[in-house]
């Protein structure tokens, strides 16, 4: 079963690459295309991953004779793995190599699906989700960047983009799948990804521009040649990504303490402030009380579910095709105006419901509030905020950068997943009005703060965010 469904996201993420280079200048090589589709299917690893712990419940919870609260350490455990796979997934990538990096993740990956399938008690399905998650953390970070260093940059941001939209189809197929297997059949399944990255490894490029860093000169010219096409003339950004690393490599090495630097300052504002709002922004209240919205407005859960996912993957299809035409800025303040709306529409709903007022109609607004929240996340905000952390970081800090603010987006993610329940006990109207004053907040922070880097190289756009002091 799981062979019949890959095969058309393969082809579809093939057919959608093809799309993004229409009116692109640069010629996608076809070991560019293979090596983002290698990198890729890590995220749709990510992705079931998330999309695991609903369908399994049941199953789970009869086998194992386990209550709620040990159900949720399941669940939330996989968030406490991603913070230690984010705090180390600057480093080791730095240390290793992107594509070796991506490795390990699916070691990992695949030693927690072995766990959580074979497990006969509670405490080895936790030490299976918390490998999961400690190799989703070293992808959330490894992923984004790897693309973005070998793609041109007239192809960065819809590549790039691609990560968002495999995380989409890994929920959704592992929710669809999961309503009819086993649980521990579909942990089994979910093997076949990571195995399938792991053996494509060899057979894709190493990012030039790690190579620079590391000082194997040859080595990321020839790797670019190779990701550019044998005639193609690769002189010119073979040169600046080699000035350019000579540049920030007299910089010293930062730590993430060392990154609270004036020189850094706008960069990590713009990273870490991304992050930040779009967790703060309602993605997991939205995704957690979604069922019990549809419930409320007439609806079934699995009709819900399909909605959200008939909106979801279009949208985020969209945003990937976009992403180079129209830039980042205007996708961005677009998609956080439609999460504001979103948020407002669900927050009158409960309002109205507090009132007795309208209560054939709220329950509708409320349903039409969650669809306008996912299809608005997906376009922008869902994928974007990892797009432009793959590009602001100069390579000297990336490392640190990325530990930095991947560990910070697991940190919000689990903040917003604890309390949202407590949130809700106290008020479902003033959560969702918070929710979305945050996504208010957002548009501002984009219109004022953020830099567009469509059609710009990576060095370009770290120059003009990073003053390096010159040496006199």
């Amino acid at each position: 079963m799981d062979n019949e469904s890959t095969e058309p996201i393969g082809e579809f993420s093939t057919h959608l690459l093809s799309s993004i280079c229409e009116e692109a200048s640069s010629v996608p090589t076809s070991i560019l295309i293979l090596s983002t589709l290698v990198a890729v299917s890590g995220s749709y690893v990510f992705g079931s991953a998330i999309g695991y712990s609903s369908p399994a419940q049941s199953g789970i919870m009869d086998d194992l004779s386990l209550g709620i609260a040990e159900y949720s350490v399941f669940g939330s455990v996989l968030t406490i793995g991603a913070m230690v796979g984010a705090i180390v997934s600057g480093s080791i990538s730095d240390y290793v190599g992107r594509r070796l990096a991506m490795g390990f993740s699916q070691l990992f990956c695949i030693l927690g699906w072995l766990a959580i399938a074979f497990s006969k008690v509670a405490w080895w399905l936790y030490v299976g989700r918390l490998l999961l998650g400690c190799g989703m953390g070293l992808l959330s970070y490894v992923v984004p960047v790897y693309i973005a260093e070998i793609t041109p940059k007239d192809l960065r941001g819809g590549f790039t983009a691609i990560h968002q939209l495999m995380i989409c189809f890994g929920v959704s197929l592992t929710y669809l799948i999961g309503t009819y297997l086993n649980w521990r059949v579909l942990a089994l399944i979910g093997t076949i990804p990571c195995l399938a990255q792991l053996l494509s490894l060899n057979f894709i490029s190493e990012s030039p521009r790690w190579l620079a860093k590391v000082g194997r000169l040859e080595g990321s010219e020839s790797a670019l040649q190779h990701l550019r096409g044998k005639n193609a003339d690769v002189s010119e950004e073979a040169i600046e990504i080699t000035e350019f690393t000579e540049i920030s490599q007299q910089q010293t090495e930062a730590s993430i303490i060392g990154l609270f630097q004036l020189q850094y300052l706008k960069s990590l504002t713009v990273g870490v402030g991304l992050i930040i709002l779009q967790q703060f922004g309602g993605v997991n209240g939205i995704s957690f009380y979604a069922s019990s919205i549809f419930v409320s407005a007439g609806f079934s859960r699995s009709i819900g579910t399909i909605a959200m996912v008939i909106v979801q993957i279009p949208m985020t299809a969209l945003g990937v095709i976009l992403m180079d035409k129209t830039g980042r800025r205007p996708l961005l303040l677009i998609s956080a105006s439609g999460t504001c709306l979103g948020c407002f529409l669900v927050s009158l709903s409960f309002f109205l419901q507090d009132l007795h007022k309208w209560k054939e109609f709220s329950p509708i607004l409320a349903l039409v509030g969650v669809l306008v929240f996912t299809g608005s996340f997906s376009l922008g905000m869902g994928g974007i905020p990892w797009v432009i952390m793959s590009e602001i970081f100069p390579i000297n800090v990336k490392g640190s950068a990325g530990s930095l603010v991947t560990s910070v987006h697991w940190l919000c993610s689990w903040i917003i997943s604890y309390t949202f329940n407590f949130l809700m006990s106290w008020s479902s109207t003033g959560t969702f009005f918070m929710f979305s004053s945050i996504c208010g907040l957002t548009v501002l922070f984009v219109a004022k703060l953020v830099p567009e880097t469509k059609g710009r190289t990576l060095e370009e756009v770290q120059v003009s965010l990073n003053r390096y002091p010159t040496k006199r």
